[in-house]
């Protein structure tokens, strides 16, 4: 059973993050939210099969799986999150070579962190610090994710507004349990926390964008009638 449960989850996983992904890009020509969230998918895609051909940790798919999970953690949902994001806060539009430079700074970031995972946090103090860092980009994401679902709740979009908080605080409490409250009833290949993992993250990529939606959507609505924005009778 978990084992199907495990699968059940990457697989909702993959869908959320190809098929918001690209909704993201040819919806709302937002590339940096859509290319993250295929990351994400892709990064599923991989962890699937990994675990599909042994879960054996000198395979290539174990890299690939962590070079993935570095990138995501460290700046793919942090600061390319926020950028998105900022598109309908702050009608923000990042320019092509922005978008370049922070793809290329979470490739680098991914290189760079990677060989840090699975380390001894009581012994390896650069892996210790690594996994603190993981948890204050998060912490410092999920303040603005605050700001962005208030955003939503003053915007009458309170239903999008309350799963945001949801689907925020489940992914702090993924990050902070991690790599330094491992789950004491699990197996030894972490397989519940990795299904409640990619089952919050597939979850984060759906109700992300369905919020996003709604702001944009009421940003829409209000350019299409001015009269509302200035106060006059419509």
């Amino acid at each position: 059973m978990r084992e199907v449960l495990f699968l059940l989850a990457d697989l909702w996983m993959i869908f959320a993050g190809y098929f918001y992904g690209w909704k993201f890009i040819r919806r709302h020509g937002n590339y940096l939210l859509g290319l993250e969230w295929m990351v994400v998918a892709t990064s599923g895609s991989n962890f699937l099969l990994w675990s599909l051909l042994g879960a054996e940790s000198d395979s290539v798919l174990y890299d690939v799986a962590y070079f993935f999970d570095a990138f995501s953690r460290s700046v793919g949902i942090t600061l390319i999150l926020v950028l998105g994001l900022m598109k309908v806060t702050h009608h923000y539009k990042p320019s092509r070579g922005v978008d370049i430079a922070v793809f290329g700074a979470a490739i680098v970031a991914a290189l760079l962190l990677r060989p840090f995972h699975g380390a001894d946090l009581h012994t390896d103090r650069g892996a210790f610090w690594v996994a603190v860092f993981y948890v204050v980009v998060n912490l410092l994401t999920a303040v603005f994710l605050g700001y962005f679902a208030k955003r939503l709740w003053n915007a009458g979009a309170r239903w999008p507004a309350l799963w945001t908080a949801l689907a925020t605080a489940a992914g702090t409490t993924i990050a902070v349990t991690y790599d330094f409250f491992p789950l004491p009833f699990d197996d030894a290949n972490r397989t519940l926390f990795y299904t409640a993992a990619l089952a919050t993250w597939g979850t984060q990529g759906f109700v992300y964008f369905r919020a996003y939606r709604a702001l944009h959507d009421r940003d829409a609505a209000l350019d299409s009638n001015p009269a509302r924005t200035t106060g006059a009778p419509a």
